[in-house]
């Protein structure tokens, strides 16, 4: 099965593409040909979700899924939420990390959950998938693999970052993991 996913960040785009496996091709913005920034303006990772997925559907006419994923830490209020990316600039991973550590640097409260949720535009459907793992925040960064908030993400019953876990092992445990292995059912089960 071939789908158009969303997305031009490549971390993702390898992410999705493991865990969904060598059944689907997913093919990302950039084969497609579109090099646009696409908004995400919605104050919630589903409308931002949809918001992409219903871009890409208007402006290219194909059956695609988009996703937003998130960072909501406890003692901040669910920040940095749907700003996850922006949280200290434009996608500037290593700043992010750093305003996350001065924030919580006088916390004690650490909890905090990875959010992903996929908006599927296939055919007449529009369905929402979502996937959260569960963790605290760490007080210092721990491992070089991953990307955005890894280094310093710790989930529930375990005692390494994802960092330092490698993708596989992240994959079948991550938010994106979960969320991405409900799209598959999904799509298998069609």
């Amino acid at each position: 099965m071939k789908l158009v996913f969303a997305t031009n960040n490549a971390h993702k785009l390898d992410e999705v593409r493991q865990i969904l496996g060598p059944g689907f091709e997913v093919i990302s913005l950039a084969e497609l040909g579109c090099h646009e920034d696409i908004p995400e303006t919605a104050d919630t990772f589903q409308g931002n979700a949809l918001q992409k997925a219903h871009w890409v559907k208007e402006h290219y006419g194909v059956d695609c899924f988009a996703d937003d994923t998130g960072l909501e830490v406890t003692a901040l209020g669910g920040a940095p939420g749907v700003h996850s990316a922006r949280y200290a600039g434009d996608h500037d991973s290593e700043a992010n990390i750093d305003k996350l550590l001065h924030e919580l640097e006088k916390k004690s409260d650490r909890s905090a959950q990875f959010r992903t949720v996929i908006a599927l535009l296939l055919q007449d459907r529009e369905l929402l998938f979502e996937g959260i793992v569960k963790g605290h925040i760490s007080t210092e960064r721990h491992g070089h693999g991953g990307f955005g908030y890894d280094p310093v993400f710790v989930p529930e019953g375990f005692d390494e970052s994802f960092s330092e876990m490698g993708p596989e092992n992240k994959n079948l445990i991550s938010h994106r993991g979960r969320a991405v292995g409900k799209l598959a059912d999904y799509l298998k089960s069609l």
